[in-house]
């Protein structure tokens, strides 16, 4: 049972690459607040065990968050089966630290362009259109603390993580007239898969250096999303929660 605030009752709820991690979290978490969730992307095992865990009014889709085919592909499909997508969870992204700028290869860069800055525009295109129709929607972009400060040898994935906090604002000026709303949240450590391909001794000074002195939970970014997600703050459109623990202060 939901409260008003978190109530996603008869939505419709994209979340990319909501197989595993903050993704699955936030798959678990809306499901729960009422909405049927289509998980797009990510480890197609991981994505069917997930959605058969929570049951027959969600679904599990292959996807590339790269791809203007893929979306298009996936916006009929849920549109054909559920109805038109009123919450969309722009959550895909990788982090392959790489190198220092010197070594930096442009495929690293690329990479982290096309799935974290490029997905999230795509993703963004892909629903704006039928949201405006319907005069109501909501986007949440999952953004990082790694856009909100700079790290060595991580140029490829902050530059595409302040990139998405520019698209949020932007998106939120020219459609919220239409009644959509579009927030981002920034995650600090959170004890996730993906951190592990930083070395350890960065984890633990990053980690020591957060004021509440722990990595972050996937459940305690999903509670963020849901709140962006549902009707319960319907003024509020371009903002960022900065979900870390205190590390950017």
């Amino acid at each position: 049972m939901t409260d008003a605030i978190s109530d996603l009752t008869g939505d419709v709820a994209v979340v990319t690459g909501g197989s595993r991690g903050i993704g699955a979290a936030v798959v678990t978490t809306l499901a729960g607040a009422g909405a049927s969730v289509v998980v797009a992307g990510g480890s197609a095992e991981h994505g069917h065990a997930l959605v058969d865990e929570l049951g027959p009014a969600h679904r599990y889709l292959p996807h590339d968050v790269s791809s203007e085919q893929s979306w298009d592909a996936l916006t009929a499909h849920v549109r054909a089966e559920l109805g038109e997508i009123t919450v969309l969870v722009n959550n895909a992204g990788i982090l392959d630290p790489g190198s220092d700028i010197s070594g930096t290869s442009v495929d690293n860069f690329d990479r982290h362009y096309r799935v974290n800055q490029l997905g999230v525009f795509l993703g963004m295109r892909a629903v704006a259109g039928a949201m405006k129709r319907a005069g109501t929607g909501s986007i949440v972009n999952l953004s990082s603390i790694g856009g909100h400060r700079g790290y060595a040898n991580q140029i490829g994935y902050s530059t595409t993580k302040w990139a998405v906090r520019g698209m949020t604002k932007c998106a939120a000026v020219e459609l919220g007239p239409h009644g959509v709303r579009v927030n981002s949240v920034a995650p600090g450590f959170i004890g996730t898969t993906m951190i592990d391909v930083l070395p350890g001794e960065q984890i633990d000074t990053v980690t020591a250096a957060t004021p509440l002195g722990r990595r972050g939970t996937a459940g305690e970014i999903a509670r963020a999303v849901l709140f962006l997600a549902a009707r319960g703050c319907p003024f509020m459109t371009g903002a960022e929660l900065i979900v870390d623990g205190g590390l950017a202060l």
